[in-house]
């Protein structure tokens, strides 16, 4: 049996181009929120490196770890040394020409409990993912640990009620998404505003509809152009939890780094559950246009 409260903690930082560096920080941070509590820690998109997508370069995959490997050895020992259930999100490198962007949880005592490979993979300006990582193949299977039933997905996942609606047909407990997402140095104020809303928005909306709590930890701070052909990207942080009526638990800041420690009652799943059948009322017989890539076929 799960447990019916979980405190949840989240790591929103500002990354280096040290490997060792960043995980340094980690470490300390991770064993500061076990001191306050926390039994799940979820960190962010792609934690050890600076965001490499911003340019297509063949040299990066050399930072690619396979799993398990030394990368997983790593964080295994900060599980088990923490006695905490820990979220990750690693480059992996499967076999020659073949990586992923992959979530690893590790259960508390060090023994990976189980990986999702990311599904949807961006190509866009600054976000040249789909040059380093084959799209996953694992589908959204939730991931058992002492804790629950974790609906671990990544970054563009978190743009898609599919995945999640999957994830809760499942059994997932709570949705988790580590990120990483920031503005265009050229998009004005208002414009960042609107899309950090439409972030923030589409995930509440995931809780609501599936009435499940959902913890989104983004990287914050500016990341310059490796090439300097762009303004590169500033992160806007602002990771959150909410509950399973969409209602903000914790909020983050937009430019800080921050860490905390947020409790998470499962128990309320199945009372917001029981209020709103939004699962018990869907219409599957009516659906099977949304497989299709357009529904009018044409």
């Amino acid at each position: 049996m799960h447990a019916r409260i979980i405190k949840v903690g989240i790591i929103q930082q500002h990354n280096t181009a040290g490997i060792s560096d960043n995980r340094h920080r980690l470490s300390g941070k991770i064993s500061q929120l076990a001191r306050q509590g926390a039994q799940l820690i979820v960190l962010q998109e792609l934690h050890d490196s600076l965001y490499f997508c911003q340019t297509e370069n063949v040299n990066t995959f050399d930072i690619a770890a396979p799993i398990p490997g030394e990368a997983t050895d790593y964080y295994a020992q900060l599980a088990r040394e923490n006695g905490v259930v820990l979220v990750t999100s690693l480059f992996e490198c499967r076999q020659p020409g073949l990586y992923h962007n992959t979530a690893v949880v590790f259960e508390s005592n060090g023994n990976i409990a189980g990986k999702y490979r990311k599904m949807h993979i961006p190509d866009d300006p600054g976000y040249y993912e789909n040059f380093y990582f084959a799209p996953g193949d694992i589908g959204f299977e939730p991931i058992q640990t002492s804790l629950g039933r974790l609906g671990v997905m990544v970054c563009w996942d978190q743009w898609y009620p599919e995945g999640a609606r999957i994830m809760a047909l499942k059994g997932a407990d709570l949705l988790i998404y580590p990120t990483a997402i920031g503005y265009d140095a050229l998009d004005d104020a208002e414009e960042q505003q609107r899309q950090r809303n439409a972030w923030i928005t589409i995930q509440r909306s995931h809780a609501i509809a599936n009435g499940i709590p959902v913890v989104s930890v983004n990287r914050v701070g500016f990341e310059p152009h490796p090439e300097h052909a762009s303004q590169g990207i500033e992160f806007w942080g602002n990771s959150f939890v909410a509950g399973p009526q969409g209602e903000l638990l914790y909020e983050a800041s937009t430019y800080e780094e921050e860490t905390a420690v947020t409790e998470i009652s499962l128990r309320r799943t199945e009372t917001v559950r029981r209020w709103w059948p939004y699962l018990r009322d869907r219409r599957i017989d009516a659906y099977s246009d949304i497989l299709k890539r357009c529904a009018d076929n044409r």
